[in-house]
């Protein structure tokens, strides 16, 4: 009974599979705390759900791109933010749906021939089902994006939790100012967590 932390997919199902078989990760055993950004930038999305829904202690945490596709699944409209990958799960799910992914870009977005019937309800449901963040019994913090570190955790609106990468700067920062100066003061934040997990940007 193994707890593992993975971070963003992005679609790239053979690096899942590669990094749960690297692991022996047992599917009714272990939990899986997934931090979120499924979708987008890999054509794999389809795949990685779906292995995703294999595990039986899974914590699934929504990402950024992950609420892009959420609002696709509840609207039908394909946002302007999905130029930064998008194409991609369009292109995933077209193919699993027997569609040709005709796709048609404009300032505002896409027309393709995608639309959310084309998305199996268990997958609807899992995007529907993701957590902002969580907390374990060990007070470790899992979190795709960050938070405000001078604001109470807990009173923060959720969308910081998938979109706000300013703590991850500001330790990145602190990290590297300590390295020369071994009196600068403790990395300021207002709510005390023993280890914040947070997913990878990438860069």
């Amino acid at each position: 009974m193994r707890t593992y932390v993975l971070g963003d997919l992005h679609g790239q199902y053979q690096s899942l599979k590669q990094c749960l078989l690297t692991c022996n990760f047992d599917y009714s055993q272990d939990t899986l705390i997934q931090l979120g950004d499924i979708a987008d930038r890999g054509d794999e999305v389809f795949d990685c759900v779906e292995e995703l829904l294999k595990i039986k202690i899974l914590i699934a945490i929504k990402g950024n791109h992950d609420d892009w596709f959420l609002d696709f699944i509840r609207t039908g409209f394909h946002p302007a933010a999905w130029n930064f990958g998008g194409i991609d799960t369009i292109k995933s799910y077209s193919t699993k749906a027997g569609k040709t992914p005709i796709i048609r870009k404009s300032r505002q977005g896409y027309k393709t021939s995608f639309n959310p019937d084309d998305i199996p309800l268990s997958h609807k449901q899992f995007f529907e089902s993701q957590i902002p963040y969580y907390i374990d019994t060990k007070n470790n913090c899992y979190v795709h994006a960050g938070f405000n570190q001078f604001q109470p955790f807990h009173q923060q609106p959720s969308s910081i939790y998938y979109w706000d990468r300013i703590l991850w700067q500001s330790a990145m920062n602190w990290q590297s100012k300590a390295k020369q100066d071994p009196n600068l003061a403790p990395f300021e934040i207002v709510t005390k967590f023993n280890n914040i997990f947070i997913g990878i940007p990438i860069l």
